[in-house]
């Protein structure tokens, strides 16, 4: 049993009632798990070609956060119901749905945006940022000309639900954990970790000086290298040895941009060191996890240092960014910060 006090209160976990209070509390929170450049569409209407099975998805997520918007169909799910069999099965449905009835996508979105000011608010910034000519064009980015991702958000993920949506699915499906708590007095608090966290640290473009000059996001559309933290043995035995680097969790979502793998040797050298063009990117055993395969040997680049006192501190995890800004990089600093 997980338990989290505070300085008055000690907390429990336990579980979420239904689907529904489980749907109620991304409602309640949507703004701190997916950010201010995501919108969630609380709307649940059939998709699906007339006289075939239609399906009612969740709701979706329109991601503003870069030069390229993205759509993720939502399903809300509770971890007692069984991977394969429901929850897979479901966002299958969901996706052959999608690809049927564009159009009907479209016009569910478009409805639900125009209903509710503040988000179609967000949108035409969005818009007006990128210079499309109106809600149209965004929904046909959106729909028609981005490939179908899906997100699951669910109370407890189980062991196995990564390894096998990676190995049935061929689309992105990222997956995002709520878990709810309760103290004594019936209070509730829920836990989280914000939508593509790790992308939040990505360094964006610097915004101009003058608030009349709009300056595009570079946001999560806009990343084609990944960084890994590496002891001196790994990098050698495997990094250079094998023209590889294996068991690394990669957002869904992101694999398919990955272009490049960069290694940041840990302390004593505390630098980005080398970077190799990538070759593909394959599931790691049952893991739930990936190794990636390098075109190339790494090749070297001038070292890119951790700064004794600066803003980035020392790579614990896997980090986002671009081939470019890395290059152009004098500290860590300048990529992250």
């Amino acid at each position: 049993m997980t338990v989290f006090l505070t300085s008055a209160q000690r907390y429990r976990k336990v579980a979420f009632k239904s689907e529904a209070e489980l749907e109620s509390a991304v409602v309640a929170h949507s703004r701190e798990i997916f950010g201010d450049s995501r919108i969630y569409v609380d709307v649940k209407k059939a998709i699906g070609a007339k006289g075939r099975t239609r399906n009612i998805p969740d709701g979706y997520l329109i991601d503003l956060s870069g030069r390229t918007p993205r759509l993720f169909v939502v399903e809300n799910e509770l971890a007692q119901h069984d991977v394969l069999r429901h929850i897979a099965v479901q966002i299958l449905q969901f996706s052959l749905a999608f690809e049927a009835e564009k159009r009907l996508v479209k016009k569910i979105l478009l409805d639900a945006l125009q209903a509710a000011p503040e988000m179609e608010r967000v949108c035409k910034q969005y818009i007006a940022l990128q210079s499309l000519r109106g809600l149209d064009q965004l929904l046909e980015l959106l729909v028609e000309d981005s490939p179908f991702s899906a997100l699951v958000i669910i109370d407890e993920i189980p062991e196995d639900l990564e390894s096998v949506l990676m190995k049935k699915f061929q689309f992105p499906v990222e997956l995002l954990q709520i878990s709810r708590f309760e103290n004594t007095e019936g209070q509730v608090a829920h836990a989280f970790e914000p939508f593509l966290a790790e992308l939040s640290e990505v360094n964006t473009t610097p915004t101009s000086s003058t608030s009349n000059e709009r300056v595009s996001p570079q946001g999560t559309t806009d990343i084609d290298t990944i960084v890994v933290p590496a002891r001196e043995d790994g990098f050698v035995e495997t990094f250079l040895g094998e023209d590889r680097w294996w068991s690394v969790r990669i957002h869904s979502t992101m694999r398919p941009q990955i272009k490049y793998l960069a290694v940041y040797r840990i302390a004593p050298l505390s630098a980005i060191t080398h970077i190799a063009p990538v070759k593909n990117i394959e599931p790691w055993k049952d893991s739930g996890k990936y190794v990636i395969n390098f075109t190339e040997h790494p090749t070297e680049i001038t070292p890119i240092p951790l700064l004794k006192n600066g803003k980035v501190k020392a790579l614990q995890n896997l980090r986002y960014t671009s081939r470019e800004r890395l290059l152009s990089a004098k500290s860590l600093d300048d990529i992250w910060s």
